[in-house]
């Protein structure tokens, strides 16, 4: 199994307890019409400390990397992130992990 791992900081508008639930269940609703994974989470910060840090968590779970791979690649997911990801955030990371 894979899991990839991304967390976003957002712009000042969007990091607010209300925006963040709003991304929040778009992502959810959006990368889970996309095929190839096995589950998607995504979460909100649930301490200062993490609130200081990122404003949102994406896990995604794949079988495998190519299963990964087609998903990051898909027009879908592409079109999530570039069209509704980018405008609303300062910075992303991205981990993949074998589990």
């Amino acid at each position: 199994m894979i899991d990839r791992i991304v967390l976003f900081k957002l712009k000042d508008e969007y990091a607010n307890d209300a925006a963040r639930a709003e991304i929040a269940a778009h992502s959810r609703e959006a990368l889970g019409r996309v095929p190839g994974p096995t589950e998607v989470r995504v979460g909100v910060p649930a301490d200062e400390p993490s609130t200081r840090s990122w404003d949102l968590s994406i896990v995604v779970r794949f079988a495998d990397l190519d299963a990964m791979h087609a998903f990051v690649k898909h027009a879908d997911h592409m079109t999530y992130y570039r069209d509704y990801m980018v405008p609303r955030m300062e910075v992303v990371k991205y981990w993949c992990f074998h589990t």
